[in-house]
Order: C-alpha cells, then sequence, then structure tokens
C-alpha cells in the first residue's frame, strides 16, 4: 500500500500534498460518520434536513473520501 522505504527523498511540497490528501480524507470520513451515527447530538432540524438525506450525504461523502484515497495511492506510486 504504502512504501515508506523510498530511495527518492521526497519534496517538502509533495509530503505535504500528501499529508494534507490523507488529512482531507481523513476529515470527510469523520463528518460522514457523525451524521451517521451521532446526527441526535449536532441537533440538525429533521425539517430542514431529513434523516434520509443526511444518510445520503454521509454515503456521498465516504465514496468521495475513498476516491480521494486511491488517488493518493496511485499518485504515490507514480511519483517513485
Amino acid at each position: 500500500m504504502f512504501n515508506f522505504n523510498n530511495s527518492k527523498q521526497k519534496s517538502p511540497q509533495q509530503r505535504f500534498l500528501f499529508i494534507l490528501g490523507l488529512a482531507m480524507m481523513v476529515i470527510y470520513l469523520g463528518i460522514s460518520i457523525v451524521l451517521i451515527f451521532f446526527s441526535d447530538l449536532l441537533g440538525l432540524d429533521p425539517d430542514r434536513f431529513p434523516r434520509k438525506y443526511q444518510i445520503a450525504f454521509a454515503i456521498v461523502l465516504i465514496v468521495y473520501a475513498a476516491i480521494r484515497f486511491f488517488r493518493i495511492i496511485r499518485d504515490n506510486r507514480i511519483e517513485e
């Protein structure tokens, strides 16, 4: 998955973008988990944002996080 034994050193910009990409993926997953499991703690108005739309939005965020994850892996392999 991740090859941490690269013989070629990444530039600081590449490292920063890699970490930023991973952080954004974790944020998207975190928001989706909060929407699915802890939406009652957020105090969302069920008339304005119904439960079925909350779950649909969370699923979209999970799919987007997965797409970003696979892009990060693909870009990491290409740069080696």
